[in-house]
């Protein structure tokens, strides 16, 4: 089961609550206009936007077509544009609910400083040990916290400037809101845990599960002041199998829970059923997180992705041995492509079979991956950090029957880190050269890369809409 967020005016069962929920963000859009909308609200983005946008031809075939200009890939009015129009406008896969646990992609300062010190000592360390003993570890510190049970909450920051947290009420009810007081702007919650209540740390002002606010601390003397109208900004929420979304799009129309069939239908489209039936489900096992920040711009990260296999016999010599490169193929839908290949025989001399005997990649528009081999699933996710810069959160899942099987996992991981540092050192390598005077536009190699052509298409629609 997923949860996914979007806008709502309402989100609280209560008629106290959905009376607050429903004013605090009417009042919101009054007097101050929805935070990421002020992000392109410049005159260098305003003004260099469109010039750079039909750059690209998203009518002509891939067979004529020029890929998009650098400047997609390097200039800081472009990144601001696409936060604006691609990232906080529609579902945004954000996390993984899985029996009880919810899995975010983003993590408090202090549980990133933890993890990365982690992470590395998994990278030197590498022992049988460790694997064994580190799996609860991994759920407290690498990952959100439980969320079954009433009063249980966790934070993510992420997609720019906006905060959230998400909660369960008393009476089991989810709700995501912007985790940002309207006292004075202090961040509400930070990590995971149980709360009664969110009480702000700057100056005591409180909320309950429900966002409505509870209790305004010496507001003595105030004017024109409503207490129902100040509770938290709520994010639809929603579930869909095992993930979790979340929309911020202010434009949306207020209502209720989203319908799980209906978001999986405007997130995946006519793909929905086919990853549904593909061992994309909620039975495999969690086993780590691992995250990379790259030098590139999200996107190159996500034309590598969909090259077809066009760069696996070279770039990735020991993943190629493991795949009948000969039978990949690439299909396309509205907001998804899905790429296939048959396992090969490989180079292992013992029965280690990490890859399976078919391997299947989604890409899911704008920036989330998922990966189904053998008995793995992972998922990736692409953040942008700047123009030039983007961080790529990993998570592994396993079948429940070889979850205790630590040399399988330890060796299975190792292979799977060796092709992500082939894969940073080419994309951080494209983006430096993305950056040189030498080079505008490419081309396609039409037969393999129709998957990053639709993406291109896709991203222009969204920019120019």
């Amino acid at each position: 089961m997923a949860i996914i967020f979007n806008v709502p005016l309402s989100s609280s069962s209560s008629s106290r609550s959905k009376f607050n929920s429903r004013n605090s963000h009417i009042l919101f859009q009054k007097r101050c206009p929805f935070p990421n909308r002020t992000i392109v609200n410049s005159s260098s983005a305003a003004g260099k936007a469109p010039t750079l946008l039909h750059k690209f031809n998203p009518r002509i075939p891939v067979e004529q077509a020029l890929t998009p200009p650098s400047s997609w890939y390097t200039d800081p009015s472009f990144l601001a544009l696409e936060l604006d129009l691609v990232f906080y406008r529609g579902w945004q896969a954000v996390g993984k609910l899985k029996s009880g646990f919810v899995f975010s992609f983003v993590r408090t300062p202090e549980q990133q400083n933890t993890g990365t010190i982690f992470y590395f000592f998994v990278l030197l360390v590498c022992s049988v040990w460790l694997l064994r003993n580190c799996s609860i570890w991994l759920l407290r510190q690498w990952c959100t916290e439980q969320i079954k049970n009433p009063r249980d909450f966790f934070t993510g920051s992420r997609l720019g400037n906006v905060e959230f947290v998400v909660c369960q009420d008393n009476n089991g009810k989810l709700h995501a809101f912007h985790n940002v007081c309207r006292h004075h702007a202090s961040l509400l919650a930070y990590g995971s845990g149980q709360k009664s209540c969110f009480v702000c740390p700057y100056h005591a002002w409180t909320y309950g599960l429900d966002g409505a606010l509870l209790k305004a601390t010496r507001i003595t003397g105030i004017k024109d002041f409503s207490i129902n109208e100040f509770g938290l900004i709520p994010l639809r929420i929603a579930t869909w199998g095992p993930f979790v979304l979340l929309n911020i799009d202010n434009d949306v129309s207020p209502q209720h829970e989203a319908d799980s069939k209906i978001v999986g239908k405007e997130w995946l489209g006519s793909s929905s059923d086919i990853l549904s039936n593909g061992g994309i489900n909620t039975s495999l096992s969690y086993v780590c997180r691992r995250e990379y920040t790259i030098e590139c711009n999200w996107k190159v990260f996500c034309d590598n992705y969909l090259d077809g296999g066009y760069h696996v016999p070279y770039a990735h010599k020991s993943l190629a041995s493991g795949l009948k490169l000969e039978s990949y193929s690439t299909t396309m839908f509205e907001r998804v492509s899905i790429q296939s290949c048959e396992g090969g025989p490989g180079e292992s001399e013992d029965d280690f079979d990490r890859l399976g005997t078919k391997a299947l990649y989604a890409f899911i528009y704008p920036n989330f991956m998922i990966n189904r081999y053998g008995p793995w699933m992972d998922t990736n996710l692409v953040l942008p950090l700047g123009p030039r810069t983007c961080k790529v959160v990993f998570d592994y899942f396993l079948e429940a029957s070889l979850k205790d099987d630590k040399a399988f996992i330890e060796r299975s991981l190792e292979d799977s880190e060796r092709v992500q540092m082939e894969d940073i050192i080419l994309c951080e390598g494209v983006q430096r050269g993305l950056e040189s005077p030498a080079y505008c536009s490419g081309r396609y190699a039409p037969t393999v890369e129709m998957a990053m052509h639709h993406f291109h298409c896709l991203l222009h629609e969204n920019l120019t809409k």
